[in-house]
């Protein structure tokens, strides 16, 4: 299976593959899979905790990655017991540092020489990795 793919089965017991990212969930569903009352789902997107995508309607629609960061909310909120603040802030570094991992990958792989100026006195010292 692809990565950031999962199965989910419906009630009439039907399969289908959905990505992460998905919006396939309503907002009572989502609230129900992450153990909260919709509400606070609401809440959660006013205060930018999470952010699901948008029907023409209006209606929300979550995402199972949208399910999974409610219940990493949940998570730190009452048994590391972090503010909503607090849990912004550690969400956005975490989005941030996954950032960096993905630009650190593409270096990694690359097997060109790093730019440098002709004009330039730097100096650049490669070393393979073991």
């Amino acid at each position: 299976m692809e990565s950031g793919a999962r199965f989910i089965v419906a009630l009439s017991g039907a399969a289908r593959r959905v990505r992460d990212d998905d919006p396939i969930y309503v907002i009572s569903v989502a609230a129900e899979m992450a153990g909260m009352h919709p509400q606070t789902l609401r809440q959660y997107d006013r205060l930018g905790l999470v952010s699901p995508r948008r029907t023409p309607g209006g209606g929300r629609r979550y995402s199972p990655r949208d399910v999974d960061r409610l219940r990493e909310v949940q998570r730190l909120s009452q048994e590391d017991g972090v503010n909503l603040v607090g849990i912004k802030r550690i969400l956005e570094l975490e989005n941030e540092v996954d950032e960096l991992r993905a630009r650190l990958a593409e270096f990694a792989g690359a097997t060109d020489y790093l730019p440098v100026p002709a004009d330039s006195s730097a100096l650049a010292v490669w070393r393979p990795s073991a």
